[in-house]
C-alpha cells in the first residue's frame, strides 16, 4: 500500500504535514530536515522543488526557492540526496513543485525516479486537472505516485467532485485564493468554506494548508479536515534559526501558542 494511503488508514485526525524547500537553507540540508521532522512526530513531509517563477507562493517560500537555486539545487540533485532516504525514514514523502522543471526532467522519468527513491506522491499546483486526467494520470498510476490536487474557496462543487472521484491520496484544501503565507486566524468566510467542503462528504481525506502558523489556525484546520499543512512558518524558522534542530523546536513551540 502507498504510504500516503497507509497513513490515512491508520490515523484519521490531527495529521500534520510540513513543507520545506529542498536545498534551503543549505544545499545539503534536505535529508537532515526530513530526519529531524520525522524524529519530532511529523506525519507527512512535502519536499519543495525550487523554481524560478513560483506563482502560488508568497515571499517567504519564493525567497527560499531563490536561495536554494543559488545553492545549486536541481531536481536531479534532489533525487540524488534522497537515494538512501528509505534506510531511515518511514513516513510518507511528497514532492511539491511546478510543472516546468518536472517536464524538463520528463514526467515519466520523474515518476519512475520517485518510485525508485521512495517518494509517494506529488503536488503540482499549475498542472491543469483536465491535462492530468488526459495525459498524466495513467503514468502516475503506473508508478503508484499519488498526484494530489488543490481546491480553493473558488473551486466549483462539480470540479471538487471530479477531483475527488479521480484522485487517490488526499485533497489539498487551500484556505484562501491568495498566495502562501502565515496568518494569525481564519475568518468567518474561510470557516464557511471549510464547513461547505465538510458537508460534501468526499471520499478522500483532506488537509488544509496556506496560512497555518499558530495554535489557533492549526486547531481550526484540524477541526475541519483530517489535518493541516504548514509551510511558510517552518521555512521562516529555518531561515532564522541557527540549526535545523532549533527550527523544528521553534515550530513545535509556535504551534502551542
Amino acid at each position: 500500500m502507498n504510504r500516503i494511503n497507509a497513513l490515512f488508514a491508520q490515523k484519521q485526525k490531527n495529521i500534520l504535514s510540513i513543507y520545506f524547500t529542498a536545498g534551503f537553507p543549505q544545499l545539503e540540508s534536505t535529508v537532515e530536515v526530513i530526519t529531524e521532522l520525522q524524529n519530532n512526530g511529523i506525519d507527512l513531509i512535502e519536499i519543495g522543488i525550487p523554481f524560478s517563477d513560483p506563482m502560488a507562493d508568497g515571499p517567504t517560500i519564493q525567497e527560499s526557492g531563490t536561495i536554494a537555486l543559488r545553492n545549486g539545487m536541481s531536481l536531479g540533485k534532489l533525487f540524488g540526496q534522497l537515494a538512501n532516504i528509505r534506510a531511515s525514514v518511514h513516513i510518507p514523502l511528497i514532492m511539491m513543485g511546478y510543472l516546468n522543471p518536472i517536464m524538463q526532467y520528463g514526467f515519466e522519468n520523474f515518476c519512475a525516479k520517485c518510485k525508485e527513491v521512495g517518494v509517494d506522491g506529488a503536488i503540482i499546483p499549475d498542472l491543469p486537472f483536465d491535462d492530468y486526467i488526459s495525459e498524466y494520470k495513467a503514468i502516475a498510476d503506473r508508478y503508484d505516485i499519488k498526484i494530489i490536487m488543490l481546491i480553493t474557496p473558488e473551486t466549483s462543487e462539480k470540479r471538487i467532485r471530479l477531483i475527488d472521484e479521480n484522485t487517490d491520496g488526499f485533497v489539498y484544501m487551500v484556505s484562501s485564493a491568495s498566495t502562501t503565507g502565515a496568518q494569525s486566524s481564519f475568518n468567518e468566510q474561510k470557516q464557511d468554506y471549510f464547513h461547505r467542503i465538510n458537508s460534501m462528504n468526499l471520499k478522500n481525506p483532506r488537509l488544509i494548508g496556506f496560512g497555518i502558523s499558530n495554535k489557533a489556525t492549526l486547531e481550526s484546520a484540524q477541526a475541519n479536515a483530517n489535518g493541516a499543512i504548514i509551510g511558510s512558518k517552518f521555512v521562516t524558522l529555518l531561515k532564522e534559526s541557527a540549526s535545523v534542530k532549533e527550527a523544528v523546536a521553534g515550530l513545535k513551540k509556535a504551534l502551542e501558542q
